[in-house]
């Protein structure tokens, strides 16, 4: 049989025990939400602890799972939340084999059956992951030490900016390793992938189960690798269609509820009702072919099977029909659809509060971090001017974000090796355009005697591995000019907040962050400015919920301000000023049934607009 007719038939027998498949990712994900998911935050609570901060971001993240102490706890963390996948998979092919054998398996039973096996089931899960790191790591070292040797010599910004030959030949190289590694890793997987049936059908102990299934597998990988192949393209197809048919209804449906908010909260709830009962039903659906298949695959081996379990008489009623399992599923999307539409009701804003912040200045429209992109931010309303400061050989703070003038000058020098003298011959403008050729690096003295009595300025301390006296020296310059109550202070790397805090406990100071893991209630901050892609719903209502102010970054088009808006954002870091203020006057404009309207396209990523109010949400 072919690959897509095997996948097909699966499906066909993941849809005839819907009931009990339905049942078993409702009692999965119960038991996640009770036990599972408690523990796994527990334990990275944990570990952050142990890296000595609150919160770790970025390359801290890095560091500390190279570290012996985070590489253990990386692996137990990893084995707990990959517990709830493998259980609710070995629950599946518990029922499909119980069934197999002529009998029927129900929900409690089978999770009396799996989770006997909880110890064996966790070992398996970190087994894998310590196999997973020990095939991936030295990949990866290799890739991380190409880019070292390529591209160390000058700022990573010059080489994503102008992509010399360097550039190209390590990406090159990289792209290879990473291939390699992804090829290696395929084919292990793939080889290990009647591991966990062969963990609960054939009893076989972990480590063992990982052998066997690598004979049971030999010479069969290929028919293996497209069975496997074809169920992910299925599986991504239907949770597509899923989200597309909910989306265009959404879509069709809400603009007719009209603008009584009663009518439009109604039909809201039930939308995402019925978006929450699809993926449920769809998440059942999938996964359970999965595990048909798997256990078709065990079977196909001729794999010595055990009497693991008993088809008892008194099991067989609950997987007769799944009718049973509606009512728990259509409450947990009730549950869901409520709670959504309330969050979505209680974040609901009649009016914007939002801050206007000037990435770098306005440097959409002029060069970044000079004085001409700080003067079109203040003409273009911004009420903070971002600026990025670090220390010269001589002392001064000025005003640049590489670690060298080769991207923005084409210069070959260190800003932590030039003077002022230097400076005042580098010409900063002209690579943005010739009109801008007499820009040089401005101070942050120059900046903040701009900006004083007409806008705020946030100051990024920039650190680039060399340890100086940036924060002293800012907090000197900021007094100097009286300033001390208009800036802020913000920072990739934690320490520097910290001291920014000793010199000045009252400042208000923040974490920069693309990614972060931790606690944000015992972060030693007043406000996170995260990226967009970080900045869900749920981090900035939790962030909102510890008195954090949220800064967002970048967000250069009016789709992406709105939504960051509507979701509760403190401020935008941005470009583009000029438009911002343009996305904020439309928005004023708005009723409130349309905003809720905005905030229901941002949940199901529609471009939900209307004939007056366009510019909002284009």
């Amino acid at each position: 049989m072919s690959a897509i007719g095997t996948i097909r038939r699966c499906f066909q027998r993941s849809w005839q025990l819907r009931g009990p498949f339905l049942g078993a990712h409702v009692a999965l994900a119960a038991l996640a939400a009770a036990i599972i998911s408690p523990t796994a935050g527990l334990l990275l609570g944990a570990a952050v602890r142990l890296s000595g901060e609150p919160v770790l971001a970025d390359h801290d993240i890095i560091r500390f799972i190279a570290s012996p102490a985070g590489l253990v706890a990386f692996i137990a963390l990893g084995s707990v939340v990959a517990t709830i996948a493998v259980l609710e998979l070995s629950l599946m092919m518990a029922m499909d084999i119980a069934r197999r054998q002529g009998g029927g398996l129900g929900v409690g039973a089978g999770l009396r059956f799996v989770l006997r096996r909880l110890s064996s089931v966790l070992a398996f899960a970190a087994l894998l992951i310590v196999r997973i790191l020990l095939i991936g790591v030295p990949p990866l070292l290799i890739a991380a030490l190409t880019a070292w040797h390529f591209l160390g010599e000058h700022d990573i910004n010059y080489y994503l900016a102008t992509r010399p030959p360097a550039f190209i030949g390590a990406v090159a190289l990289i792209v290879a390793t990473l291939a390699i590694l992804s090829a290696i890793l395929v084919n292990r997987l793939t080889a290990w992938s009647l591991a966990l049936p062969g963990l609960l059908f054939s009893g076989f102990a972990p480590a063992r189960s990982f052998r066997e299934s690598a004979v049971l597998t030999r010479g069969y990988r290929t028919r293996l690798l497209s069975l496997l192949g074809v169920w992910i393209v299925a599986t991504f197809a239907l949770n597509l269609i899923v989200l597309g048919v909910v989306s265009l209804l959404a879509g069709l449906v809400l603009p007719l509820a009209g603008a009584r908010l009663g009518t439009l909260y109604a039909v809201l709830f039930a939308v995402l009702v019925l978006w929450s009962l699809a993926t449920v039903v769809v998440t059942a659906l999938t996964t359970g072919s999965l595990a048909v298949l798997l256990a078709d695959q065990l079977e196909a081996r001729r794999a010595p099977m055990v009497a693991a379990f008993s088809a008892a008489k008194g099991q067989t009623l609950l997987s007769r029909s799944g009718a049973w399992a509606l009512g728990p599923a259509l409450g947990a999307g009730v549950l869901v659809g409520a709670a959504s539409g309330f969050v979505l009701l209680d974040d609901l804003r009649t009016t914007d509060e939002v801050a206007i912040i000037a990435h770098r200045g306005a440097s959409g429209s002029r060069p970044e971090n000079t004085l001409a992109a700080v003067r079109k931010a203040i003409a273009d309303g911004a009420d903070w001017i971002e600026i990025d400061v670090q220390e010269t050989a001589d002392g001064e703070v000025v005003v640049i974000h590489d670690s060298d003038f080769m991207r923005i000058a084409g210069v070959d020098l260190k800003v932590r090796n030039a003077t002022m003298a230097d400076l005042a011959a580098i010409d900063v403008g002209s690579w943005f355009s010739p009109d801008y050729a007499g820009e040089r690096t401005p101070t942050l003295a120059a900046v903040l005697a701009a900006a004083k009595g007409r806008a705020r300025v946030l100051i990024e301390l920039k650190s680039y591995g060399d340890e100086g006296r940036l924060e002293e020296r800012v907090v000197r310059i900021v007094e100097d000019h009286g300033m001390a109550d208009h800036v802020a202070i913000m920072s990739f790397r934690s320490a520097m907040l910290r001291k920014t805090k000793e010199l000045r406990p009252h400042w208000p100071v923040g974490l920069l962050a693309a990614t972060a893991i931790g606690d944000l209630g015992q972060l030693e901050a007043d406000f996170v400015a995260v990226s967009a892609g970080m900045a869900t719903p749920d981090f900035v209502r939790r962030a909102r919920e510890m008195n954090r102010d949220v800064y967002v970054w970048t967000v250069n088009s009016p789709l992406p301000m709105s939504r960051m808006i509507s979701r509760g954002a403190t401020g935008l870091i941005t470009d583009e000023p000029a438009l911002a203020q343009q996305v904020l006057s439309d928005r004023a404009a708005l009723s409130t049934p349309e905003r809720l309207l905005l905030q229901v396209a941002d949940l199901f990523d529609l471009r939900m607009t209307t004939a007056s109010r366009g510019s909002a949400d284009r």
